[in-house]
Formats: C-alpha cells, sequence, structure tokens
C-alpha cells in the first residue's frame, strides 16, 4: 500500500509529474532566449550580418534542392508586409486628425521628432530572422514543396513589391516624411547648454 510523507501537500506531489517537470523546462529556456535577445538589442550590425548568413543558408538550401518555390513566395510575401511596416509611422497621418497621438513634422520650423516606427527595428529584424528559420526547416517536409512555375511566382512578387512600394513612397511624398534618422536635424544637448550658459554671463 502506497504511503504519504507527512506534511506533504498534494500541490508538493503534483509538482513531480513530468507535465511540470516539462513546463518548468519551458519556462527556464523561455526565460533564457529573452534573455539572449535582450542582451542582442544593442549590437545591430551584429544580428543583421547574422540574419544575412541564416537567409544565404536558406537560398543555398533552395538552390541545390530546387524546389520549394511556394514556401520562398510564401516567405516574399511575409517578407514585404513586414518592410512596409517597418517603414510606416506608428501613427498615419491621414487618420491623425482623429487620434490625440504625436504627429510628424511637416514643415523645417517644426522642431525635430524621431520617425517612430509602427514595426521597431528589433522585431523587423527578429521576425524575418524567425520566418528564414521556419522556412528553413519547412525545406525537410517534401509535402510542402509543390511542382510549380516559379518565374510566374518570381513575376508576381517583382509586381507586388513594385505596386506596394510605389504606394508607400507616394504616401511619404504626400505627409513629407522619410522612415530614416540620418540627415535630420537633432536637438545638440551640449551646444544648447553652453549657449544658455553664455547668455547668463555678465556683460559689459
Amino acid at each position: 500500500m502506497d504511503t504519504v510523507t507527512p506534511g506533504a501537500s498534494s500541490d508538493d506531489l503534483s509538482s513531480d509529474t513530468p507535465a511540470a517537470a516539462a513546463s518548468r523546462w519551458t519556462y527556464a529556456v523561455s526565460r533564457r532566449f529573452q534573455h539572449l535577445l535582450d542582451k542582442s538589442t544593442p549590437f545591430v550590425l551584429h544580428r543583421w550580418i547574422a540574419f544575412a548568413a541564416i537567409a544565404f543558408v536558406y537560398v543555398v538550401r533552395v538552390y541545390f534542392v530546387q524546389g520549394f518555390y511556394i514556401v520562398s513566395y510564401a516567405l516574399g510575401i511575409y517578407i514585404l508586409n513586414l518592410l512596409i511596416a517597418f517603414l510606416s509611422p506608428q501613427v498615419d497621418p491621414e487618420f491623425h486628425d482623429l487620434s490625440d497621438g504625436p504627429s510628424l513634422p511637416t514643415r523645417g520650423s517644426d522642431e525635430f521628432r524621431p520617425f517612430v516606427r509602427r514595426l521597431p527595428e528589433f522585431k523587423f529584424w527578429y521576425s524575418m530572422t524567425k520566418a528564414f528559420c521556419i522556412a528553413f526547416a519547412v525545406t525537410f517536409f517534401r509535402i510542402f514543396d509543390v511542382p510549380v512555375f516559379w518565374p510566374i511566382l518570381v513575376f508576381y512578387w517583382v509586381l507586388l513589391f513594385t505596386l506596394t512600394m510605389k504606394k508607400q513612397i507616394m504616401h511619404m511624398v504626400k505627409h513629407r516624411y522619410v522612415p530614416f534618422s540620418f540627415g535630420k536635424r537633432r536637438y545638440d544637448v551640449k551646444a544648447a547648454a553652453s549657449t544658455e550658459s553664455a547668455s547668463l554671463l555678465p556683460r559689459d
């Protein structure tokens, strides 16, 4: 007959089950993975070099297998959607009047406000990297290798990319914003502080 240790609760007994152990292991791995992602945030160049290596491996895999063109087409559509979100402002200027969010500067006299993306750079990189990893894993399952005339898919994707980017560029021109920070006026804190200090000095 089974014996129960005095003072042991049902929660202590259930914590030793395989499901509980697997849950603890999954939680620990998830926390470790998130910690590594957080540490990689400031290393922008290194992250994109790693992404380029993963994308190159996927391209080489598809080239030698000579298949999975549908998977590559779906990957291209997904990347295009990510790119549009990366280039778009968090608050659409066309609907700004309906909200109380910050607006984009449209005149040279406006104060500098950094471009706030709908999809931040880190999430853009992470989503693309994860998509390429998933697509690479899918290439090991022949069920996803649907026979198709791949030049048609390339033509469709190039056409969709051209039309989508044309619409995005027209949106940028219409609302006069650039989704990048280089070349923009910045508020120089040191220069402003020195100017303010000079203005406080007694004059003859």
